[in-house]
Formats: structure tokens, C-alpha cells, sequence
């Protein structure tokens, strides 16, 4: 037998270490080659680390939440004789498999409506144990922890209310006790990033409604040619059509700050990002070259691109590169929100729920589906007025939906 020391791999772009965020295996487990052994975290990104040979694990270099060196020993193996005491140089400086570049950016919004939700569940070890101990199948209980995670009150609730077969209303008892939640991994970036935004960007908020009646029509005439099981149309690829003809009098707005050449990157090409929730967290894949693309493409690369996101499968770069940000609550989106911008970004649009409202047309009520936008700025290189005036020719773009195809 020999002994096989894997280190802690080098990702490029001045890595100097990495956060473990959570161990696939422990002391004294076989694994086989390319096995997941561990995820880890940069500031960049959340990568998947496969074994790079086959053995028995001997030991591990940190806890979930701990920081390790690049180069540092990060777990050791047990091999049979002969196989290579160390990694080869090549293999050590990038064997990690990337499987969700995690929080490259973030946004302080949730996806757009229509996307669906993962069935990921969240819960302790003991409380897994206790589930299935009581026959309990833990993706039919809600969990009233952070991001959905259940607690022991919660599986106590369920398991009370089977063994009383349902028919009895559940009593209220006093609670006691805590639960800590370490912040590591995506929620540890995601908390630094806001942070930053809030403390180093001086947002200016704008908020109009829009009168989304005539988009509303022609959505539901283009989904009623859509084929049979295709997926429908929403507000989204509409909303990111518009936005592309807008910036193109709004320049300002299409642009990231590189602080440490105190310069402003105006881009000519529109890289959107997509605020998208996901388990783990808000993610912002980004939908590029959307200067390019026509209604349908928007809308298949919006699903494509959150859904990866959300099943960890986007890639490091398609969550890198966006030069502005959509933001949308959906169903959820209330009056008005004050999304955070998703820095080096200028901008980023945001949209709140459709409803329809009584409002005054040429003297007269009458009902109109009305949404707000709710949008930030960085007042250091948007003005007030021009950040004004661009909302308003979305708006315009948006009640008159067919300028949005309408080469000016």
C-alpha cells in the first residue's frame, strides 16, 4: 500500500485559497477514480473535485466553511502498491471538474416567473436519520429554515400529524432551542458582494409603472401559435428585446466600472445577465450577444441559462461577463422593490408582478394591466435624469410592444 497526498488545486486567477464547503465522503471510506470527493468554493466560482485515483480516505484537510491554501494537502489516500505516491504536476494544478460556477455575480432578486423550482432537499443528517426512521419522505415537508431547509420542529410537526392520521388540527406548542447555519459557499460570496454593492455604490432608484395591456395581447397571440408542449412565452424575452433597442441611445448604462483602472467599459455588444434563484442561492447567468437574437432565441437561452444555473450546471464562464442585469420577482414581485446593482455593472432593471388595476384612459376608467419597473442605478456615472429617461423609453417600447421589432 502507499500513500497518495491530493492538494488543494490552484484555479486560476490569482487563487491563493479556497473554501471547502462540503466533504462527499470521510475517514475511512474506499472511493474509486473520478469519484466526488468534495466541493469547493473561490471567489469565482463552486467546483466539484473528483478522486483523482482509487483508495481508501486516510484523512481531510478542513471543515465545511474552512479556508485551505492552494498547494496545501487537501485530502490523502490509501492506494495499492504502485500506483504514484503524489499527483502528477499537470493533474495538481487542474483537476477540479467545474459543475457550477456558483457566484460569479449576484443579484438581489429571484428568477423570473416562470421558471420552475428544483426539489432539492435541505436538512441535517439527524433530521435525514429521523425521516426515514418515521417513513417520512422529506420532499413532501416544507422547511421553514433559511432557503427552505427543515428543521427538527418541522419534521416533529409531520410526524405529530401522521401519527394522529390527519384527522386532528395540529396543536400549537411552545418552541425552544436554536439552530445555527454556518454562512459558507455560495451564501458566504453572495453576503460580500452585497455588501460591497451597498457600501462602495451610491444607488439612485427609479420606479414607473407600465401599462403592459397591448404586450400582455400579443404574448398570448404568439403562445397560441406556439406547437403543442412548447413552452409559453413570458414578460422576460420581451422585456430583455425592449432593453437592447433602449441602450442603444443609453450607452452610459451598458457598462461596468473597473475600479482599479478608474475607468468606465462601455460595451457595444449587451451581455444581459439573469437574476436567478436557485438552492443554493441567487445566481446571474448571462444571456449574451442578446443585440443579436430574435424573440424565440431570447427566450429558449433564458431557460436554458437559468436552468443551469439552477441544477449547478452553468459553467464558470456563463456566469461571467454580463454588462447589465434583469431582475424579476415574478408572482412575487409586489408594488415596487430596490434591487441592489450587480457590481462592476451600472444598472440593473427590475420587474414586479402584473396585475390588473382601474385607471383613468383619456378621461375615463377603465381596467388595464399595469406593471412597475423598479430599477437601480450608480449615481456616480448615471445621472438622475438619464436614468429616468432610459426607464421611460422602456416604458414606451413596452405599451407599444410592436416598436420593439421596429428598426428606427
Amino acid at each position: 500500500m502507499s500513500r497518495y497526498v491530493f492538494k488543494m488545486p490552484d484555479l486560476g486567477e490569482g487563487t491563493v485559497t479556497a473554501e471547502v464547503v462540503e466533504w462527499k465522503v470521510k475517514v475511512g471510506d474506499t472511493v474509486q477514480e473520478d469519484q466526488i470527493i468534495a466541493e469547493i468554493m473561490t471567489d469565482k466560482a463552486a467546483v466539484e473535485i473528483p478522486a483523482p485515483v482509487s483508495g481508501r480516505v486516510v484523512s481531510l484537510t478542513g471543515q465545511p466553511g474552512d479556508m485551505v491554501a492552494v498547494g496545501a494537502e487537501l485530502i490523502a489516500f490509501e492506494t495499492d502498491a504502485g500506483a504514484p505516491a503524489a499527483p502528477p504536476a499537470a493533474a495538481a494544478a487542474a483537476p477540479a471538474r467545474a459543475a457550477s460556477a456558483a457566484a460569479a455575480k449576484t443579484a438581489p432578486a429571484s428568477e423570473e416567473q416562470d421558471f420552475g423550482a428544483t426539489t432539492r432537499v435541505m436538512a441535517s443528517p439527524a433530521t435525514r436519520r429521523k425521516a426515514r426512521d418515521a417513513g417520512v419522505d422529506l420532499a413532501n415537508v416544507s422547511g421553514s429554515g433559511p432557503g427552505g431547509r427543515i428543521s427538527a420542529q418541522d419534521l416533529e410537526s409531520v410526524i405529530a400529524g401522521k401519527a394522529g392520521g390527519g384527522a386532528k388540527l395540529a396543536t400549537r406548542q411552545a418552541q425552544s432551542g436554536t439552530e445555527e447555519i454556518k454562512i459558507i459557499g455560495v451564501r458566504r460570496v453572495i453576503a460580500e458582494r452585497m455588501s460591497a454593492a451597498k457600501r462602495n455604490i451610491p444607488h439612485f432608484a427609479y420606479v414607473e409603472e407600465v401599462d403592459v395591456t397591448e404586450l400582455e395581447a400579443l404574448r398570448q397571440y404568439l403562445n397560441s401559435r406556439q406547437p403543442k408542449g412548447a413552452p409559453s412565452l413570458t414578460y422576460l424575452p420581451f422585456l430583455v428585446a425592449a432593453l437592447v433597442r433602449v441602450l442603444e441611445s443609453f450607452p452610459q448604462c451598458n457598462a461596468v466600472h473597473d475600479a482599479e483602472r478608474n475607468v468606465i467599459v462601455r460595451h457595444h455588444a449587451v451581455h444581459v445577465g439573469i437574476a436567478t434563484q436557485t438552492p443554493d442561492g441567487l445566481k446571474v447567468p448571462v444571456v449574451r450577444n442578446a443585440e443579436a437574437r430574435g424573440l424565440a432565441d431570447l427566450a429558449a437561452e433564458i431557460r436554458r441559462m437559468s436552468e443551469a444555473a439552477r441544477s449547478n450546471k452553468a459553467t464558470r464562464d456563463e456566469l461571467l461577463g454580463s454588462t447589465i442585469t434583469v431582475t424579476s420577482l415574478g408572482r412575487l414581485g409586489g408594488i415596487a422593490s430596490t434591487p441592489v446593482i450587480n457590481a462592476p455593472e451600472v444598472a440593473i432593471v427590475g420587474v414586479n408582478k402584473a396585475v390588473e388595476r382601474p385607471v383613468v384612459v383619456d378621461g375615463a376608467i377603465t381596467i388595464r394591466r399595469i406593471m412597475n419597473l423598479s430599477s437601480s442605478f450608480d449615481h456616480r456615472f448615471v445621472d438622475g435624469f438619464d436614468a429616468a429617461a432610459m426607464i421611460q423609453a422602456l416604458k414606451e417600447r413596452l405599451e407599444h410592444p410592436a416598436t420593439i421589432f421596429i428598426q428606427d
